[in-house]
C-alpha cells in the first residue's frame, strides 16, 4: 500500500499558499485544504452569535462548530456546520477579526483537529500558518512563501468585493496580522 504524502505550505497572508497549493493538488491528484478557511469558518460562526471580539469568546462553543472541505480542481467550499459559508468567510469583516480568534490556543487546536483527522487517510497539500511547525511537523515536504507587502495588499484588496474597503487598509491589516 502506498503511504499517504503530507505537503505542507507555509507563509504571510497573501503570500500565494492557496494558489501554489492548489496547483500542486491538482497535478498530483491529492486532496487540497486551506486552514485559513477553517479559522474563517470558526471567527464566521461566533460574529452571526454577534461576537466580535476574543475577550466575548466562549470556548465551550467550539463543541457546536463543525468544519468540512470538499476540494475539486480549484474550487474550494468550506462548511460550517452543513452550510456552505465559502464565499460568506471571505468578506472585509472576517478578514479584520480572524487573526484574533485564530490567536487563541482553544481555537487553533480545535482547527488543528480537523485539519489532522481530514488528512488521516488521503494525501493532502495543506497551506496556513504553522502547518509545517506545528499541526504537520513530520510532513513529507514543507515549503514557506514570502512575498513583499505591497504585493500581497493588492492581492488581497483584489479578492474583496467591497467599495468601503480601500488598499491602505488592507495594507495595515496585512502588516497586523504578519
Amino acid at each position: 500500500m502506498l503511504k499517504n504524502i503530507i505537503i505542507a505550505i507555509d507563509g504571510e497572508a497573501s503570500s500565494g499558499k492557496s494558489t501554489q497549493a492548489k496547483k500542486i493538488a491538482d497535478y498530483f491528484g491529492y486532496t487540497y485544504l486551506d486552514s485559513g478557511a477553517f479559522y474563517r469558518a470558526i471567527t464566521l460562526f461566533f460574529k452571526r452569535k454577534g461576537i466580535t471580539t476574543i475577550d466575548k469568546f466562549n470556548r465551550n462553543e467550539l463543541d457546536n462548530i463543525s468544519l468540512n472541505s470538499k476540494y475539486n480542481r480549484g474550487k474550494n467550499l468550506i462548511y460550517l456546520n452543513g452550510e456552505d459559508v465559502s464565499d460568506d468567510i471571505r468578506s472585509a469583516v472576517i478578514s479584520e477579526i480572524v487573526s484574533d480568534f485564530a490567536k487563541e490556543k482553544e481555537v487553533r487546536e480545535h482547527v488543528y483537529k480537523h485539519l489532522r483527522k481530514f488528512s488521516n487517510n488521503q494525501s493532502t497539500v495543506i497551506d496556513g500558518r504553522d502547518i509545517g511547525t506545528v499541526v504537520f511537523p513530520d510532513a513529507d515536504f514543507k515549503f514557506f512563501l514570502y512575498a513583499d507587502p505591497k504585493i500581497r495588499a493588492e492581492r488581497r484588496f483584489s479578492e474583496i468585493n467591497n467599495d468601503g474597503i480601500n488598499y491602505d487598509s488592507v495594507l495595515n491589516n496585512l502588516n497586523y496580522r504578519d
